[in-house]
């Protein structure tokens, strides 16, 4: 960025220190971007934000943010951003972001109220380790609720960390944080559902990830080549009645939770296996109707 550039470009502070806030910040400045502060409540781990950027300092408080930044994105715990916001001196030529999934933009309205724009921004990425979710931001999506010109603004940003950009509405952000756990957490819980019916028979958990994960690798890419009906496979996708009796009585044996719960997501795959043409609604009534027959107490 030349000298004239970083005359106009937006000072961009962080006001929380962590793994979200230091993978954000981090590829924000190796984007060309003007990040100068952040603080935390760890002044460690501001240090630790701020020597990787040229230019950035470890600010004492979260007000020197506010007093020193154009953008300031809020990456602190969720429930820590209401009380963060309430405590802060805001003012009108600044705007405040905060970067969670499920907690509304509203909470940020003591800055609104003092003039300033508010928003969004939340990056659909695993933030276990920062440099881990600097490598993986590029190619992710990142949800974006703001107006405009804040929302150019993000919109710039999201291009700046090579991420997609979607918009939310207003009042949805929990319903969207919800499903995002379809393809995240509760992944790894139906993976111990698969691996407690492993062990019933003898085969240890290490053995079962290991002989597993590579048909998730295998799901994962079938759907990106060819999308989620297309990429269905196995019984449900060919409606395979005989194999589905043969799961019905087994899991029967095993339980009442497990029987259900395979139950539930193979009445949610039905519509799939249709759309993907695999076979009929004749075909599709009878397995409902199995299902609903097994799944009864």
């Amino acid at each position: 960025m030349d000298t004239q550039q970083e005359a106009t470009a937006p000072r961009i502070g962080f006001i929380g220190a962590g793994r979200v806030g230091k993978g954000l910040a981090w590829g924000m400045a190796q984007g060309g971007q003007r990040v100068v502060a952040a603080a935390s409540r760890s002044a460690v781990s501001a240090a630790q934000l701020a020597a990787r950027i040229d230019g950035c300092r470890a600010a004492p408080h979260a007000q020197d943010v506010v007093d020193g930044s154009d953008l300031v994105f809020i990456t602190v715990p969720d429930d820590a951003i209401a009380t963060l916001a309430a405590g802060l001196r805001w003012r009108e030529d600044i705007a405040v972001i905060h970067c969670s999934g499920a907690t509304e933009v509203a909470v940020l309205d003591p800055a609104a109220r003092a003039g300033a724009q508010t928003g969004g921004f939340h990056p659909l990425q695993l933030f276990a380790d920062p440099d881990v979710a600097l490598a993986g931001l590029p190619g992710c999506t990142i949800a974006i609720e703001a107006e405009a010109p804040l929302l150019s603004q993000l919109e710039h940003l999201a291009q700046v960390l090579r991420c997609r950009a979607i918009r939310l509405p207003p009042g949805c952000r929990a319903r969207y944080h919800a499903a995002a756990h379809y393809a995240a957490g509760f992944v790894i819980t139906l993976l111990n559902e698969a691996v407690e019916l492993w062990h019933s028979f003898g085969v240890g958990r290490e053995d079962t990830i290991r002989a597993l994960l590579p048909l998730l690798r295998g799901t994962v890419a079938s759907v990106e080549r060819m999308g989620l009906a297309q990429g269905l496979a196995g019984t449900y996708s060919r409606g395979d009645i005989g194999t589905m009796e043969k799961h019905l009585a087994e899991l029967a044996r095993v339980g009442p939770d497990a029987l259900h719960l395979y139950c539930e997501l193979a009445l949610r795959s039905i519509p799939l296996g249709l759309e993907r043409g695999g076979y009929d609604e004749q075909r599709a009534a009878a397995m409902r109707a199995l299902l609903l027959a097994a799944s009864k107490p």
